[in-house]
């Protein structure tokens, strides 16, 4: 069974946002929300898959609405190589590095400590990055650097002082031929910026510290400010469900000690 348990939830806190919360971590299956006393409540989030729960696991200690919840599970959920694909998509939100989840939170202004960060980075470094995701960074950098500089070219092989003047004449590109509809949204966009090498290593290396993650989530907001308002029709990078913040992110704040 793909779930955790989850306490010290706020009793201000709704299913709907509990939802949100954790609509990160993968796709879910149910909630089963229910009342802890006159000021808390528990629920069973289960997920459609074991490696979303494992997500779920590594945010204990995270918070909402003012609450640090407490997340377990009876069971130990395993690796998602070996799980099945399950969508037309490229990839999935359970497809993604824990690192890069984790700066998906920060950039929408949830509170993660610097423990979660680090616990996020030693379960990448376990487990690895899955080669379905890896295989779709890779193939996105060559498929942006061969529009944006000919054939056979990839972004991150490119001096990143000229990538500025590749990055238009790649959204020129796309413009002609309807690209930009279609594109992938912030994984694209990132790699054909002066700092693609960085965002690229960020999520196809295990080798990463704290700092990076929270580097990560500042690039986040400055490629999508909207997506870190509170508002509840934003998206996850790469075009997942939505998420509402517990409060607005504050890049300098995250500076410290120096992120989706």
């Amino acid at each position: 069974m793909s779930a955790v348990t989850v306490t010290n939830i706020s009793s201000s806190t709704a299913q709907e946002k509990l939802h949100e919360f954790f609509s990160f971590c993968g796709d879910i299956k149910s909630i089963d929300l229910k009342p802890e006393g006159d000021s808390k409540q528990s629920a069973i989030v289960t997920f459609e898959k074991p490696s979303s729960a494992g997500t779920a696991l590594m945010l204990n200690g995270g918070t909402l609405d003012g609450e640090q919840l407490h997340i377990t599970s009876d069971v130990e959920h395993h690796n998602h190589h070996d799980e099945p694909h399950r969508s037309s998509s490229p990839i999935e939100q359970s497809d993604k590095p824990r690192a890069g989840i984790a700066a998906e939170y920060l950039a929408k202004g949830y509170k993660l400590s610097d423990h979660i960060l680090q616990r996020a980075i030693e379960i990448d470094n376990k487990q690895g990055i899955s080669k379905r995701f890896l295989d779709y960074m890779r193939g996105l950098d060559t498929a942006v650097g061969q529009k944006a500089l000919g054939p056979d070219r990839t972004m991150s092989g490119k001096v990143q002082s000229t990538l500025m003047g590749a990055r238009t004449r790649a959204k020129t590109i796309d413009e002609q031929k309807g690209y930009s509809k279609i594109a992938h949204e912030y994984y694209s966009k990132a790699i054909s910026s002066p700092f693609g090498k960085s965002v690229l290593d960020f999520y196809t290396t295990t080798s990463k510290q704290v700092r990076d993650i929270h580097e990560e989530a500042r690039r986040m907001v400055d490629q999508h400010p909207a997506a870190s308002s509170p508002a509840g029709n934003s998206t996850h990078a790469a075009g997942t469900g939505a998420a509402e913040p517990d409060a607005q992110p504050n890049p300098a704040a995250q500076a410290s000690p120096t992120v989706v």
